[in-house]
Order: structure tokens, then sequence, then C-alpha cells
């Protein structure tokens, strides 16, 4: 069993608020027979799609390969947080990469917000854009660490897009007493991830890009010619691009080894009505400190999204009963109100919760373990592949430069080792430490 299947009909979107409100697609046909390309894109989600866009737009023939559908994973079953900044604070990246580097990063990162923003405008994708993600806190010290963090970004970074706010200024937005205070970040935003995605795969059709969907890959000949196998047929290229994220498996061990796949999961309420107000009092989203993210924003029909809950194994557990625990001690007003919808997804982790960016051969390369903050790096990263397979690597260099270590025990033993670090991490949280 994996993953591509274990949860999920071949072929179809999840039951998520997010596919009942999709753009309609029609399918794209199955990879047959032999096919010739310049590039290969292993993946149809943020990451393969704006790599093959890209690289379309390069002037390149591009044959990408989607197991289910496009946005089928990740891509199109997230929070739809698009936030500032890399996955870790500027203070961590600048230990671990030095401050020129750090700064580099950070500049990637804001490019790929705006990336964002300009994806949807230049191609007329019709996902609106929700201004500002708040981060809830539930103690004095990371009251304190987050306007510690405002001051710098601003002083040495020039972002001065966030607002710190005491008790009283987060309540105003969060009507819940579980919180003390937090930040408003006003350079950040939130979408529809699936019509997002959707989208991006419309441009690149239009671009000229050959969408192979139900294509799932069976095993990837690497040589100067690799060649891409699926049941159907394979694809002979120049370059192969890997934007598999959670979903890899074991197709490329090296890649695999590095990136832990995880499960998590979101409700989408009933519609709130004038109860939307002791939710959110602005269309804003917001996540906060637990070290097993809750996550929440109001949809464009006043429906609560709320994520939250993790699991590591093949299969989804109860997911309303999981995520509606945290979701009633944050909103206990709730209690009375039904889930309409209840999905899970597999996204991809790193140990040290940057992204894995990879040459794997000279011409196979991949990117990968966005660790819950792949709406914009995801897309990012594709335009920063397509640059790399161009001649063009300073930014793919820049990432690949990262230490990224396995994860303790190989692809056999990781799960274990992460099960027993999250259930520590779980009791801290329960214990507020």
């Amino acid at each position: 069993m994996n993953l591509l299947h274990a949860n999920d009909r071949t072929g179809e979107y999840p039951p998520s608020w997010y596919a009942a409100t999709a753009t309609p697609l029609a399918p794209f046909p199955a990879l047959a027979g032999e096919v010739r390309a310049d590039v290969c894109v292993v993946g149809g989600g943020y990451t393969g799609l704006s790599a093959a866009l890209h690289l379309a737009e390069k002037g390149l023939s591009v044959v990408l390969v989607e197991a289910h559908r496009v946005g089928f994973g990740a891509s199109g079953r997230n929070g739809g947080q698009v936030g500032s900044g890399q996955r870790l604070d500027q203070e961590e990246v600048e230990r671990m990469a030095g401050r020129e580097n750090a700064r580099r990063m950070w500049d990637l990162a804001e490019e790929a917000k705006a990336l964002v923003r300009d994806l949807i405008g230049r191609h007329a994708i019709p996902v609106a854009w929700g201004e500002g993600i708040a981060h809830a806190c539930r103690t004095g010290a990371e009251v304190g660490h987050m306007r510690h963090y405002a001051d710098k970004l601003a002083r040495d970074y020039g972002y001065d897009r966030i607002e710190v706010l005491d008790t009283q200024g987060l309540r105003a937005l969060i009507p819940s007493a579980r919180f003390i205070g937090g930040e408003l970040d006003r350079g950040a935003g939130h979408i529809h991830p699936l019509n997002y995605a959707i989208g991006l795969a419309q441009a690149a059709a239009k671009a000229g890009v050959t969408i192979c969907e139900t294509s799932e890959v069976t095993r990837i000949d690497r040589g100067t010619k690799p060649v891409v196998h699926t049941a159907g047929g394979r694809v002979i290229c120049d370059q192969v691009v890997l934007a598999c994220n959670g979903y890899l498996g074991d197709l490329v061990p090296e890649i695999a080894a590095r990136v832990m796949p995880i499960n998590n999961f979101i409700v989408a309420t009933e519609p709130l009505g004038d109860r939307a107000g002791e939710v959110l009092t602005q269309n804003i989203a917001v996540h906060d400190t637990k070290f097993v993210v809750n996550y929440w924003r109001l949809s464009e029909d006043g429906r609560l999204l709320f994520g939250g809950g993790e699991s590591y194994g093949y299969r989804f557990p109860d997911i309303r009963r999981l995520v509606s625990k945290p979701m009633l001690d944050i909103y206990p007003g709730l209690r009375d109100v039904r889930l309409d919808y209840a999905w899970g997804g597999t996204l991809a982790i790193t140990l040290n919760r940057m992204p894995c960016f990879r040459r794997v051969t000279p011409n196979i390369l991949s990117a990968s373990g966005y660790s819950g903050h792949g709406v914009a790096m995801a897309t990012m990263a594709g335009k920063v592949l397509a640059e790399a397979v161009a001649g063009q690597a300073g930014r793919f260099d820049l990432m690949a430069g990262l230490p990224q270590p396995r994860f303790p025990g190989g692809v056999a033993g990781r799960k274990p080792l992460l099960v027993l670090a999250m259930l520590w991490y779980g009791l801290r949280d329960r214990l507020g430490v």
C-alpha cells in the first residue's frame, strides 16, 4: 500500500469543501505510448505545475505526469495560507545559512508571495486574495518573542507589515479566550488552494505543456536521456523535475530519506451566517503556536475551515473526531454547529523544516518538503527549478546548499522515531510548556 491509494479513489479529488467549490476541469488523458520531451515533470501540484508553466514559457517542450488529478495532493487540500518568509524564523535561518544567504532566502520567499498574486492576475485564475494572517499566542513569552521578531524583521529586513497585538487587540479579531495576544501580518494572505492549482494547470496547458493525469510513475531510468515509466507509456527526455512531495514513495530513495510524509486534516462547518463573527471579525486566516499547529479561516460562503491534528500511517483516522477537539477548545460555542466536510491529505516535512532542493543526478532535479509552508514556496520552487533546468542555477544552488540531513533510522525506521517525537511535542502542547 502507498499514500497515493490508501485513502482516495484513483483520479478523484477527495470529498472536501474545496472539491465541492472547484472550477470545473475536464480530465487530461493518461500517458499512452512513447513520448519525447525536453523535460518530464513528475507531479501535478504547485511545484510541478509552476515548473511546467515556467519551462514552457522558456520555449521547452514539457510533459507533466500526475498519478491522479492536478492539485490532487497537498496543493488541493491545504489551509490556503500564503505566509511570509521561510518555514523557520529568520533568526534560525541566519544561524543555519549565515546573514547574507538568509537575506537572499527572505527575498526569495517575499518574491514567492508576489509570484502567487502575479500568476493569479496574469492568468485570470478565479481565486480571491484574502489579506492577512494572524498568529495567535497562548503565553506571554510567545507574545514577547513575536514583538522581538517583528522588530527584527522591520530593522534588518525592512518588513513592516506585522502588527503586534495585545489581548484586547487579538480578541477583537479572534473572539476566543484561549489566546492572550499575537500578531497580524498584513503582507500575507489566503486563497482557495485547489482552484489555484487548477488555474495553474489551465495556464500550463495553454502554454503548451502536455498534462497526463492518472499516470502514476512506476520507475525512472537514469542516464543521459532519462526515461520516466508509467503503466501506460513512457517519456524519454533530457531532464526530469521531481515534484512529488509527500507522495514520492520509494521512487527516489535518496530524496525519501530526507523528506517525510505526514497526514494533516481539515473540517468545514455548515455556513455560519450571522454567527461567523463569533469566529473571526475580519477576512483573515489564523494559525496558533501549538507544535501540531491549528489553523483556520472563513470560507467564501461563511463556513469555518479548521485544520489540525496529524497522523503518520497510511490510513486516515476519524477526522471529525480528531479535528473537532481542538476546534471546540478554541471555539466552545460552536458545539452545536454541523460539520459538513472532513478531509485529510499528505504533506511532507524535513528534519530541519526547510525545503529540500536536491540534484539527484546532473539531469534530475527535485524540490519538496515544505513542512506546511508550501503554497508560496512550492510555487516559487517550480520557478527556481525551471531556471536551473535552463542553466541559471544560482537560486536552486542557494536552497540546495542548506544542510538537509537524513531522518534517523532511514526510510524504514524514520516513522517510529517521528511518532515518538510527535507524541513528546503533543504532550508539551497539552501541558502548555
